[in-house]
């Protein structure tokens, strides 16, 4: 029991605070792929490098909107990514991600050649031995520097995602439209495309995917056509919420297919302990989530059997190997790896969570309790299942680019 416990306090110390995070700086910061290269790459030249006209957003914004559109305006009712990016660096990707998204490894290869060159460059460099003003700016610029190596280095990563992901010819849920003054809407009028998503894991990460959903949706998992009517806060929660688990999932399977393959799993791992293990670390449905008290169904489904709103409990999880070789870390292993490693992809959650559904407009009432005004949406639970799917996909995704990424410009702290 204290080994779920760390892993509890694990996952809640490490859920990003999106809803509240300041907006992003401005940066002026010129993109570090070479003249040279973009020469020598004929499909790349003609993009034009550092758009000094590009649109950015106010660090006051409300919302973040899309920006990397398909190069050919008819072939996609959506945006590639729900965030744009910011930096010149960024904007270059995403003009090769709408244009010819196969370029994109070669570019971050430069880049990160060129980033890597740089802070050598920067560390080589001996502060002034003046004191006073010379001193301060000296130290200003190099943190400002700083600072745009690492807004760069974040849109990096949310490049190599989302090549990942039109690798895999799955759309992105677009930016989730706000509620209109005559009341909630419908939102999900994206396509479903659950099987691409399902087969981007292991069967035995499958397996917990699924319990996770189990988890989340209750007895509506297998409901895919019902509406409720819930707040884009929660559901934002939960998607973020997702993502870490998805990077925490990818992390411990690789792990586990490794000892797979070298046959060196736990004693236990492949017996039938798996019910024993999951009876002894069975959640409470308040460390669940509060959907059952936050969710309101659509007036259509009050004729559904199964009760009004989401159902939130562990009828239907399933033990797992996987889940039985997780249980068999200490609390100290199990609280590592559902660590996210980097800032720059706990900010890049953030980003692109605040992007897809918004900032929300939160109230604090007089006797303490938060109330997100204008927030109420209307989805169907196939829809809600869809949006899991894609955000445990993001972080397994993420996982693997901050693995690549690191290998080459080292940024993840030991």
């Amino acid at each position: 029991m204290e080994t779920v416990a760390t892993f509890r306090a694990s996952i809640c110390s490490i859920s990003p605070n999106w809803a509240s995070r300041p907006g992003p700086d401005r940066s002026d910061a010129r993109p570090v792929l070479s003249n040279a290269w973009i020469q020598k790459t004929p499909l790349v030249s003609k993009f034009k490098v550092g758009n000094k006209n590009a649109r950015y957003l106010s660090s006051r914004r409300t919302a973040t909107r899309a920006s990397m559109q398909p190069s050919d305006s008819g072939s996609s009712e959506y945006p590639i990514a729900p965030l744009q990016m910011e930096s010149p660096i960024g904007q270059f990707l995403s003009q090769i991600l709408a244009s010819h998204p196969h370029l994109v490894p070669a570019a971050v290869e430069q880049q990160l050649e060129q980033l890597q060159t740089d802070c050598e460059a920067e560390k080589e460099k001996e502060e002034p031995s003046a004191s006073g003003t010379d001193l301060v700016l000296y130290r200003r610029i190099a943190e400002v520097k700083a600072n745009e190596r690492k807004k760069a280095l974040e849109e990096i990563l949310y490049a190599l995602v989302v090549q990942k992901f039109m690798d895999a010819s799955v759309s992105l849920v677009p930016t989730i439209t706000p509620s209109t003054p005559d009341g909630p809407v419908r939102v999900d009028n994206w396509p479903g495309q659950d099987d691409k998503l399902e087969r981007l894991h292991s069967p035995e990460a499958y397996e917990m995917i699924q319990n996770h959903l189990s988890l989340i949706l209750g007895n509506r998992l297998g409901d895919s056509t019902s509406v409720l009517q819930i707040s884009k806060l929660r559901v934002g929660q939960v998607y973020a919420a997702s993502v870490m688990y998805g990077y925490f999932l990818k992390r411990v399977d690789q792990r586990f297919q490794l000892e797979k393959s070298m046959k060196v799993l736990p004693e236990g791992t492949d017996n039938g302990d798996e019910q024993v293990a999951w009876e002894e670390t069975r959640p409470s449905d308040d460390d669940i989530n509060q959907f059952r008290r936050n969710a309101q169904p659509h007036p259509e489904m009050s004729s559904f059997p199964g009760g009004a709103g989401i159902g939130v409990g562990v009828d239907g999880v399933k033990p797992s190997r996987l889940r039985s070789y997780v249980m068999s870390f200490d609390g100290e292993t199990l609280q590592k790896y559902a660590t996210i490693r980097s800032k720059e992809a706990i900010s890049i959650v953030e980003k692109h969570t605040e992007a897809l559904f918004g900032r929300p407009e939160i109230v604090v009432k007089p006797e303490g309790t938060i109330n997100p005004q204008n927030d109420e949406i209307k989805i169907s639970f196939g829809s809600l299942r869809r949006l899991v799917l894609e955000a445990v996909t993001f972080g397994s995704f993420l996982w693997d680019v901050e693995s690549y990424v690191d290998s080459r410009y080292h940024f993840v702290a030991n």
